[in-house]
């Protein structure tokens, strides 16, 4: 096997002259296993260290320092979380989109598996107006000029642990011929998430500035 500790010990042979030594040489194979050894270990390193260095392949706690090099202490293994799901919540992370209404949706989507409910007073989409279709009485709330930069988020709790978006089998969502379902692994089941880990997927997308109120529903 490419560099393997016998691998390592025939490339070092075919570098040394031939006329040097006899068919046999018991001495120069033993003293050049040792080095043969060494490389091969330097081998193995270098393309550990090559898979770390990439998302992709990167694991166990060489993905914990990825995600602490970028994020901090922002974004941070869960409990029992494997690989496969830390890797994709990194991922997603890096590429996420922020400050806009969508952003507050995607993120707690993502964490969840629930959409929320978003209510920005100042925005006539979400109060209506009075005398057209969905106003009064039909759709919406209360609008006010006088919060601006604010929002109302209605967030919902993840429905036990599991994998956000995927049903489990029998459910309404998804199950075997019906719904979301896919085959899993213990490797993508996600932990427990707690309302803090809502505040806090909330307050990493909002603009600076920007209020969101929020309530956590079950």
């Amino acid at each position: 096997m490419i560099g393997d500790p016998s691998d390592m010990l025939t490339r070092l042979k075919a570098v040394l002259p031939s006329r040097w030594f006899p068919d046999a040489t018991p001495v120069l194979d033993g003293m050049l296993t040792g080095l043969a050894s060494a490389s091969a270990w330097s081998y193995g390193l270098l393309a550990g260290v090559r898979l770390a260095a990439r998302i992709g392949t990167a694991t166990g706690g060489f993905l914990d320092m990825i995600a602490a090099d970028f994020f901090g202490p922002r974004l941070s293994r869960r409990p029992s979380q494997g690989d496969t799901a830390f890797r994709a919540r990194i991922e997603g992370e890096l590429l996420r989109e922020r400050g806009t209404r969508g952003a507050v949706i995607g993120v707690l989507q993502d964490l969840t598996g629930r959409a929320p409910v978003v209510f920005e007073p100042m925005r006539p989409a979400d109060t209506r107006a009075w005398c057209v279709a969905g106003g009064y009485g039909v759709i919406g709330g209360w609008g006010s000029l006088l919060l601006p930069f604010q929002c109302f988020v209605t967030a919902y709790r993840a429905q036990g642990s599991g994998i956000a978006t995927v049903g489990g089998w029998g459910s309404g969502a998804g199950g075997w011929g019906l719904g979301a379902i896919e085959y899993a692994s213990l490797d993508l089941l996600q932990g427990q998430i707690t309302d803090a880990d809502i505040d806090a997927a909330i307050a990493g997308v909002m603009p600076v500035a920007a209020i969101a109120w929020t309530r956590i529903s079950d």
